[in-house]
Order: C-alpha cells, then sequence, then structure tokens
C-alpha cells in the first residue's frame, strides 16, 4: 500500500505587512515604562529622587533584603536571549530577538501582571553570556531565558541556577514541559494508563524534548520505557555518534534504530522536532487510544487531519492554537513567576514545575466558565479528549496555579516569605487582574455566609441555566428558573448539566398560588385599566411580572431578568407588581472601577431630566447604595460649573439640590455644584478651601441621564476602568436587568448582587 504525503495544515492569514505595522505603528515596540508613584509636584520628585531617596538606600545598604520593600525587584523579571535560537527561524542574532523578548514581556504582564524587561545579549559564548548575566542578574526578581541555542542553553541555565539567589528559568525547556506533562496527565486519565506503564517516543532531543521527558520520568515513566530519537535516529546506548552529557542518561538498551520502528506499539509520541516526519502508518502502528503531542512549530511533525484519518481513538495536541490542545507556554512561565515572586523563592525546582502541571491537568477537569465559552464562539468546551489543556483565556488561571507553585515553593524550602493566608493571597491575586475582584469577592462572600433564593426569570435561556447552575454551585443559594419544563431540561442536557434536578424549575402556568397572585396584581391594577383577565394572562405568560409575585409573596430573596427583553421592558413589568422603598427612589447604579479608585455614578438609565428634588433623592439613594459595598460616600453633585464660575441657568437646579440636603440633615458628605475634575481632585480644597468634601468624591450624581450615560459609556470604551452595572436599586425588594444578551457570567453576577441587597424578606 502507497503511503501518503504528509499534508502540511494551513496557516493562518496574517500578511507580513499587518505584522510590521503592528510591531512599529502608532510606538515602535510592545512596551513603555510607566511610574506607579504621582510625579505632578516637586514634593513628590524630592521624595523620588533627591533628598528623598537617600533613606531607602541606607535601608538597603543596612539589610539589603529590604531591597523588596523598597524597589520594584519583588515583581520584576528579566527576559534574556542571545538569539542564537529564535522561535524556528534559528540564529538570527540578538537584535533580531527583541520582538520576541518583548513580546515575552508583555505576556508577564498581561497574564500575571509581573513587570519585565527585555536584554539582548550580543555574546555566543556560553561562559561569557553567563559572566555577563551574573553580573546584573539580582537587580531583577527573577530571570527568564529565551531562544538561546543547544546545548549551551543547558549549561547557561545550570550555572545561572548555582550563581544567583533568585529564579532562573529557561522557558524553552521547562515552560513546554510543564504544559506538555499537564496534558499528559489528563491524556493517560482519560485512557485509563499508568506512567509506569506507558511506552513513550519522543522525537527532538533538544532543551524542550528532553525536559519534558524528565518531568513524566520523574512521573514514573521508566527509562526502559522512554525511546529517545534525534536527527540521526535512536539514541540508544552505546551510540557515539551525535551524543552529549543531556542525550546520554536517556541512551536505553534496544534494537530500534528508526521512528518507525520505535512507534510500534507506543501508548505515547512527543513530538518537538519538524513537520512532516511522522507517517499515517506509524500512527496506526501505536497502541489502542494512542496519545499523539505533535508540537512541533509552526508545522507539527504530523496534522491532526492525518492523524484523525488514521485513528479515530487517538488524543491530540499541537503547539498550534488553530488545533484543540494547544501545548502553549503562555499557561506556565506567567504563574511559575507569580508564585515564585511572591514567597521570594530562590529558584525554581522540579517540585515547582510538577506542582503546577498538576494544577493545569486539574483545572481543565473543571467546568469551563464563560469567558472561555465565548472564544469557543459559544462552543462551550468540556474535559474530554479535544479539552486536556486550559485555554489561555481562562481567567481562573491567575489565581488557580500561583498557589500551587507557591506552596510548592514553601514545602520545598527555597521560599523565603512564605504565605501565611493562602486563601487571601488566591484573592489577591484575582485583583492583580480584574479590579472589580475584591468588590466582587465582598460581595460574594457575604451571600454566601447568608445564602439567598433568587428567582431567574428567564429560565429557559441556555446562558441564564448556566448562571443559575453556577449560583447553586458557589454556594451563595438556592436558582429558580422559570420556564416550560421541557425546553429547560433540553437545554440543561445540551449543556452537560448531568444532575438537572438539582435546579428547581417553576412553570407559571401550573403554580398552585396563581389564583392568589392573580387577586393581588388585579387589585393593585384594576383602576389603571387592567380587567382581572388581564391580570391572569400576566401572571400566566409574562415571566417578569410573575417573578416579581414570587418576591413579593415572600417566596424567593430577589429575581434577575433583562437577557431577552429590553431594560425598560423588564423594569415596567417588574413595577406592575413592586413599588419603591420608603424615601428612596428607583433608578440605576453604575460603578466604576480601575486600580486606584471606585466610583459610583447615579442615575444613568432611569429618570431622564431629574428636578432638584429628584437629584437629592438620587444623592441619598446612591449615598446608601455606596455604603452597602463598604465605602463612606462622599458625593458631588456635578456641573458645567464650580462655585458659580462659570455662571448659567442650569447650575441652579444642582445648586437647589444641595440645599434641598441641607435640610435633610443627611449624614454623608456632599457638595456642588462642581466640575468633575474638581470633584474627583483630592487636592481640591487647596483651591476651595470652603469645601465640604474631605477627600475627593466617589459618588456622582450627574445633572441628567444622558451625561450619566455618557459618562460611564465612554469611561467602559475608553479603557482603564471596568464598569458594573447600571444595578437597580430602590425597588422594595431586590431585583438586577442586565443587558441584552448577557453571557451566563454577568448574569450570575447580577444574580448575586440581588442576593446581596437587603431582601426585605416577609416572615411569612
Amino acid at each position: 500500500m502507497k503511503k501518503l504525503t504528509p499534508r502540511p495544515p494551513k496557516r493562518a492569514y496574517i500578511t507580513d505587512q499587518q505584522a510590521l505595522d503592528f510591531h512599529s505603528k502608532p510606538t515602535p515596540g510592545k512596551l513603555s515604562l510607566q511610574p506607579t508613584k504621582p510625579m505632578a509636584t516637586q514634593r513628590d520628585l524630592s521624595l523620588a529622587y533627591s533628598p528623598g531617596v537617600a533613606i531607602p538606600v541606607e535601608a538597603i545598604a543596612a539589610d539589603p533584603e529590604t531591597v523588596y520593600d523598597y524597589t520594584s525587584k519583588g515583581n520584576m523579571v528579566a527576559v534574556i536571549s542571545n538569539g542564537t535560537a529564535i522561535l524556528g527561524l534559528g540564529n538570527l542574532g540578538a537584535m533580531a530577538s527583541k520582538p520576541v523578548m518583548e513580546g515575552k514581556s508583555v505576556l508577564f504582564k498581561r497574564f500575571a501582571d509581573i513587570d519585565s524587561f527585555d536584554i539582548e545579549v550580543e555574546e555566543e559564548d556560553a561562559t561569557a553570556f553567563i559572566e555577563c548575566v551574573k553580573r546584573f542578574g539580582n537587580t531583577f526578581g527573577g530571570i527568564n531565558l529565551e531562544d538561546i541555542g543547544s546545548p549551551e542553553c543547558f549549561i547557561i541555565e545550570q550555572e545561572l541556577r548555582d550563581l544567583l539567589d533568585i529564579p532562573v528559568f529557561h522557558d524553552d525547556q521547562h515552560g513546554t514541559a510543564i504544559i506538555a506533562t499537564a496534558g499528559l496527565i489528563n491524556a493517560a486519565h482519560l485512557t485509563g494508563r499508568k506512567f509506569s506503564d506507558m511506552k513513550v517516543v519522543l522525537s527532538g532531543a533538544g532543551a524542550a524534548g528532553l525536559s519534558v521527558l524528565g518531568l513524566i520520568k520523574s512521573l514514573g515513566v521508566k527509562d526502559e520505557n522512554a525511546i529517545v530519537l534525534d536527527s540521526r535516529g535512536v539514541v540508544y546506548r552505546g551510540r557515539q555518534e551525535y551524543m552529549d552529557q543531556w542525550k546520554a542518561p536517556h541512551a536505553v538498551d534496544t534494537k530500534l534504530r528508526t521512528l518507525e520502528e520505535a512507534m510500534v506499539g507506543a501508548d505515547v509520541f512527543l513530538g518537538l522536532s519538524v513537520a512532516g516526519i511522522v507517517t499515517q502508518d506509524m500512527i496506526k502502528s501505536m497502541a489502542k487510544n494512542p496519545i499523539v503531542f505533535a508540537m512541533a512549530n509552526p508545522d507539527p511533525e504530523i496534522s491532526p487531519e492525518l492523524i484523525k484519518e488514521a485513528r479515530s481513538d487517538a488524543i491530540i495536541a499541537t503547539g498550534r492554537s488553530d488545533y484543540p490542545n494547544q501545548v502553549n507556554n503562555v499557561l506556565g512561565f506567567p504563574y511559575i513567576f507569580r508564585g515564585a515572586l511572591d514567597v521570594r523563592a530562590r529558584n525554581v525546582n522540579e517540585e515547582m514545575k510538577l506542582a503546577c502541571a498538576r494544577a493545569l491537568a486539574d483545572l481543565a477537569r473543571q467546568d469551563v466558565p464563560e469567558e472561555v465559552a465565548a472564544a469557543y464562539h459559544g462552543n462551550r468546551p468540556k474535559y474530554g479528549p479535544d479539552y486536556i489543556i486550559p485555554a489561555p483565556f481562562d481567567p481562573r488561571l491567575i489565581s488557580e496555579i500561583p498557589p500551587y507553585v507557591a506552596q510548592a515553593a514553601m514545602d520545598t524550602g527555597v521560599a523565603r516569605k512564605p504565605i501565611e493566608d493562602m486563601e487571601a493571597y488566591k484573592k489577591s491575586l484575582a485583583r492583580r487582574q480584574d479590579p472589580t475582584a475584591a468588590i466582587l469577592q465582598g460581595i460574594t462572600a457575604s451571600v454566601i455566609d447568608n445564602p439567598k433564593t433568587i428567582v431567574f426569570a428567564e429560565g429557559e435561556e441556555p446562558a441564564v441555566i448556566r448562571a443559575a447552575q453556577a449560583y447553586q454551585q458557589r454556594g451563595l443559594g438556592k436558582a429558580i428558573l422559570i420556564g416550560r419544563e421541557k425546553p429547560i431540561y433540553d437545554n440543561m442536557k445540551l449543556l452537560g448539566i448531568e444532575k438537572p434536578e438539582s435546579l428547581t424549575v417553576l412553570n407559571a402556568r401550573l403554580f398552585d398560588r396563581n389564583a392568589e397572585f392573580t387577586e393581588f396584581l388585579y387589585s393593585r391594577l384594576q383602576r389603571k385599566g387592567f380587567l382581572r383577565r388581564d391580570a391572569q394572562r400576566l401572571v400566566n405568560n409574562d415571566r417578569n411580572v410573575f417573578s416579581a409575585l414570587l418576591l413579593h409573596h415572600g417566596l424567593a430573596d430577589g429575581m434577575v431578568s433583562g437577557v431577552t427583553r429590553s431594560y425598560d421592558v423588564v423594569l415596567r413589568d417588574v413595577r406592575l407588581v413592586l413599588d419603591h422603598r420608603a424615601n428612596e427612589r428607583t433608578m440605576g447604579v453604575s460603578v466604576v472601577v480601575n486600580k486606584s479608585r471606585t466610583l459610583f455614578i447615579a442615575d444613568t438609565n432611569i429618570t431622564e431630566l431629574p428636578t432638584a428634588e429628584d437629584l437629592a433623592d438620587i444623592a441619598e439613594t446612591t449615598a446608601h447604595f455606596a455604603e452597602q459595598f463598604g465605602f463612606e460616600p462622599r458625593v458631588a453633585f456635578l456641573s458645567y460649573s464650580t462655585f458659580g464660575n462659570p455662571v448659567g441657568e442650569r447650575m441652579q437646579k444642582v445648586r437647589e439640590a444641595v440645599r434641598i440636603l441641607d435640610d435633610r440633615e443627611v449624614e454623608f458628605e456632599y457638595e456642588g455644584d462642581i466640575a468633575a475634575d474638581v470633584a474627583l481632585d483630592p487636592m481640591h480644597s487647596l483651591t476651595y478651601p470652603f469645601t465640604r468634601l474631605t477627600d475627593s468624591a466617589n459618588v456622582l450624581v450627574m445633572p441628567a441621564i444622558h451625561s450619566a450615560s455618557i459618562s460611564t459609556k465612554l469611561l467602559d470604551s475608553v479603557g482603564g476602568a471596568t464598569v458594573l452595572g447600571p444595578f437597580l436599586t430602590g425597588l422594595e425588594k431586590p431585583v438586577q436587568i442586565c443587558s441584552l444578551g448577557a453571557t451566563a457570567s454577568e448574569i450570575a453576577q447580577m444574580a448575586t448582587l440581588a442576593a446581596f441587597a437587603p431582601s426585605h424578606r416577609d416572615d411569612e
């Protein structure tokens, strides 16, 4: 039978010019430096440099360990290369490696909030390279070696590990090993294999290949069961040609000499060599349920299409993003360094690498969040042959992986600063990437301590079902889905929910208190043009009305809706049943969060042109809302003017609102009329010593809905801040309205907020 010639897979189409434009416009390169301290006044400069800088200098001289307290060393990694092995392009020189090293630095910041500098060393001699890096290495908290040719990379890493008292990590070597090992742990689990029984073939005896082999041997793969091949064939015991001190330990007694011979009966193929060297016949000769990791880049040793043609039972991984199970180093190095830096580890040892691999394997087995499903165009991946490695955009990576690495460092004695509270550490990691995490963590913790029953009005929608499941799984309380049983259970099946009975389903038409609900609703609406049959129809057919009735009658604590209907429609439906709370008004509040401050902006979606009385009510309700989140409210009534300058008619309404609050004798700070830039300036009292605000405002009351809406949407779109909401407040029962087409994560977030709000639940 004629052998098929392997067909190289198609590559994603990116033109040369697109790549050059990306790296050159609007500013050359991918990195910039941003100060972490203010540099606006003479005092700032005096503290940052002379004379103030002398104080930490003396402190560090007296105790070198305090360098971690007074400088950025503890969160700074150097990405270092000499350009002798750039990607798959070979030795193109140190300067040619700079775009890659800049990219690596960007990934450190993007995925683990680690600051990084790229350093390109024009030196190919290993000894001279080591001497160079040794002299500046301790400036950094860690060193990531990249794109250095073999075997020099082995020598360089080992020597620098011995010379420097910080983590030194060769990512081409260990990063690939960690991710591949994570995938193999799950592939072995799915195929019922033990590492001690696996027969492994490794094609590619370079830095990455030998590191993968070393790591899986530490998990139990036996020396005699691992066959290594390089460009000269099998690495067997007694071979003299093209051998070195790193290949030699993996040489075995065998009569096998070719890749074709080695593949017969193999359980696992690990490819870190060149494209097209594996044929379909080789794949066919492997054991049952073969595990094929063809990781050569940019094109694998054999394409997944050809593997699937040959073996339908194969589990496949590649180094490419356009196939399932990508062995992507970005899953490893940011989180290895995050955990290592946070405990001030002296090095990255084998236990820390294995901890990272096991943590990644475990994460892949968990139900994926909405962000991952969205990246797969709505096709939610599930642990199985096509999902054994987490997706790089899984937001849980930052809080799930570093703790395992840090714990391993602590357990093996290489940590200089052990973490005392691991749960608090996990929360702090989440806050590094998401400025809203601190607020949401506090809300979630409060709800877990006081679980609530939440009604999900649009219960037939897949995203709503997923949100309800997440709400219950997180221990936040009970979820009730409103809708017809069959569509709900059919969608649960499609979503892979294994225990559909765990979620409560209510069909409004069949509910046993319908008559009672109808009488109550008719009593509210009979003088507003509604007949009894109209009330009955609303109870039976309008899920928002029915959900609100459940709340009113004390059968639930809160509700969430809005995925399939506009905000105004949902609010109109709900207000047929629910009134606003005494001394408060129904309105929307948007919460704007960045790393330096949190702002509450109202009213962003209900009162179009508020009167002075309305503005005063809005201020009180929003201040109360901010207090629920643990903030001491400082209210600013915003205007285009500041204390009468410039003069205008519209500012009079704002001034009147302030006077109304004066009469009410409220207990929070407030001020106005005041421009936004002045209100947000903590030093504005220097110019306006009579201001009532003791610090910058954190509650902003806009003069009209259009200014509130425009402001929040600008902040959300331009970047630098995250906008939550708008959150509905002021109703007698907690109701939250999502945006049309909201994701499961967004719906679950709104449900949590509904559970967090005071429920005023009747004691029935």
